[in-house]
């Protein structure tokens, strides 16, 4: 029959339906009024009674075949469309809400059945469950529609961010501590720390056809099928979850692939996870939560059910990979990274907090502040292990020239990118003892030190450098010469002093801090210039022995044998190896100037290998390179 058809014979049994109706209401109108005396409003009650009565009556007496016609009407539109492959939301709008009318006709005859005896009437049965075989063919259907809707309006998802970048990318740390440069850390503690501006929400589906989907959520909640609505809408936006992960090139590792993973590999994956689970729970889930509310905001629980079935398999995920990283060992060079781990799941709290606020999701909020602890607990104790791998560090050789230690190189360096991180470490730190986090500063003549200078990283930053300096005394004795033992220990502290002078580190260290360094490599540079140099000098004294003849002689050999032994050393700092030079200078340079003064007249220049400007030109070329030939520098 056709829609025209149905329309046409409009039932009798109807139109006496509505009458009834109608007069009920207008009894009940009456019956509300305030003027009615009791026996008026006894008699309109039994007058509904009545109907009531009458209702049923025909109901039970003859009203099977307009039932029947309106379930036969329905039921031939749903079979329509069970042989055509066509999609009835791809035939346009009225094929859509036909069908979901034929639905809704189908929902009103078991309505209608519903407050009748089946069992005193075989026919009711027959019509009753002809309507939900009807009912059965058009949830399958429109569960498939929902899927094909979901998928093929899937959007692509931009968010816009500043990609992530971590504050330690290229140092690597090893037992040598010979993998940091400085041209390396200065390019990566420049990095910027502009936070991703990531847009709050985007349309995961495409916005036209969100009423579509609504009006079949709508459908099959008055079908008591909401349940399969569910399903089907779980399983397309939890594999378009996966699906978005892919392309953020996460891989699924088990907690025994993480720790097994080569520290390049780690690394890398770690930055990754970083940047997806900001983008992921900041954006990606913020969006489909707001589509959860568009689709299912008038179902109550079901809403909250179906976005914590979609994300939480992907959202445990990523927190199992943070759980692994945390299980670890806590070797220094993950330091940086750990501590850029634990800013983002802080800084990502509160959307946890919000996006599973209900009880259903307790369990990920649970899970989310266990990792940001265990995170909190790793980055403390890979910090405290820093400073012992400083303090344990032995080195069977010395550096070469008395040069700066890769360990000096590393420590100041790494120092230097952890002051980014400096609010966190101080919270990772505020409840360890008092004393330790509020240790006693040197007041400089009363002035006010910065209160950074007394926070819990500044002292820990000064309790590593002490570690160093200790370390490295005990690394300058490797070397046989005293003066060179002097000129290690200058490379070094400078090294340091300039370090924390010329970056961030001045406001942990304070100027008291860097006075007295200073104060410290002064003092070997001048017991450098005693032991390297007064043993030469001391050739040119008239110890009442020896001639002027041999005097002059014994200078320039000891002259020549300091000379070029110290021209292999190596002060990298030019400013440092100009004071250096000019140090040299004024203790050899006046003594030699006075005894060839002195002797001007009684010493024959044949004895004289050097002369006061050639000394002075070959003073400059110590500590640059190779030595300046001495056989060119003689006196001609």
């Amino acid at each position: 029959m056709l829609e025209s058809d149905c329309q046409s014979s409009m039932p009798t049994y109807e139109a006496e339906q509505h009458i009834v109706a109608a007069t009920q209401h207008i009894l009940k109108a009456l019956g509300a009024s305030k003027n009615l005396n009791d026996d008026i409003r006894r008699a309109l009650e039994q007058l509904d009674s009545h109907l009531s009565t009458m209702t049923i009556i025909t109901e039970k007496g003859g009203g099977f075949y307009e039932i029947e016609e309106q379930l036969k009407c329905a039921e031939q539109k749903i079979m329509r469309w069970e042989s055509n492959p066509s999609l009835i939301w791809g035939s346009g709008s009225l094929e859509a809400a036909e069908y979901l009318q034929a639905v809704n006709d189908i929902l009103m005859v078991k309505e209608s059945l519903g407050g009748l005896s089946s069992s005193e009437n075989g026919k009711l049965r027959e019509i009753g469950l002809q309507a939900q075989r009807a009912l059965q063919r058009a949830m399958s259907r429109l569960e498939k529609e929902l899927y094909h809707i979901l998928v093929q309006n899937k959007q692509e998802f931009r968010p816009q961010y500043v990609s992530f970048r971590s504050r330690a990318e290229d140092v690597v740390y090893d037992e040598s501590f010979s993998s940091v440069e400085d041209e390396v850390v200065e390019v990566t503690s420049q990095r910027s720390r502009n936070e991703e501006s990531v847009e709050c929400a985007q349309d995961l589906v495409d916005p036209r056809v969100i009423p579509d989907i609504k009006s079949i959520a709508n459908v099959m909640s008055a079908s008591n099928y909401i349940q399969e609505f569910s399903e089907a809408f779980i399983d397309v936006r939890r594999e378009a979850l996966y699906e978005y992960l892919s392309i953020l090139e996460i891989k699924k590792l088990s907690i025994e692939d993480v720790l097994n993973l080569e520290w390049d590999s780690l690394n890398s994956e770690i930055k990754k996870w970083m940047w997806a689970t900001k983008i992921i729970i900041r954006a990606y889930l913020t969006s489909e939560k707001r589509l959860c509310d568009q689709i299912l905001g008038d179902f109550g629980s079901v809403n909250s059910f179906c976005f914590i079935e979609i994300s939480k398999a992907s959202i445990l995920y990523l927190l199992n990979f943070g759980h692994a990283v945390a299980m670890g060992p806590r070797e220094p060079e993950k330091l940086s990274l750990l501590l850029d781990m634990y800013e983002v799941m802080a800084s990502l709290h509160l959307e946890i907090d919000g996006l599973f606020s209900e009880d259903d999701g307790s369990f990920i909020r649970i899970e989310f502040h266990e990792l940001l602890r265990r995170l909190g607990d790793c980055a403390r104790e890979t910090f405290m292990k820093f400073e012992y791998a400083i303090a344990s560090n032995a080195s069977t050789q010395s550096v070469p020239g008395g040069g700066i230690h890769p360990l000096t190189k590393y420590v100041m360096n790494y120092m230097k990118l952890l002051t980014d991180y400096c609010d966190t470490i101080n919270f990772l730190f505020k409840y360890q003892n008092v004393d330790e986090a509020n240790p006693v500063v040197e007041i400089d003549n009363g002035q006010d030190i910065p209160s950074s200078t007394c926070c819990p990283m500044a002292y820990h930053l000064r309790s590593i450098t002490s570690t160093l300096e200790s370390n490295l005394i005990e690394k300058s004795k490797l070397y046989k010469d005293d003066s060179l033992q002097h000129i290690f220990l200058i490379n070094n502290i400078y090294y340091m002093v300039k370090k924390v002078k010329d970056s961030d580190l001045r406001f942990f260290f304070g100027d008291e801090w860097i006075r007295k360094h200073n104060g410290k490599f002064q003092q070997h540079a001048t017991c450098y210039v005693r032991a390297a140099w007064s043993s030469v000098v001391s050739m040119l004294r008239d110890d009442g022995k020896t001639t002027l003849k041999e005097r002059c002689r014994r200078f320039s050999n000891a002259f020549e044998e300091v000379y070029k032994n110290q021209t292999r050393w190596s002060v990298p700092d030019l400013q440092l190896r100009d004071d250096l030079q000019i140090s040299t200078s004024q203790k050899v340079i006046p003594a030699y100037q006075n005894f060839l003064g002195i002797n001007n007249s009684n010493v024959d220049d044949r004895y004289v290998k050097y002369t006061t400007d050639q000394v002075a030109e070959l003073l400059l070329h110590l500590f640059a390179g190779p030595p300046r030939s001495l056989r060119n520098s003689r006196r001609k």
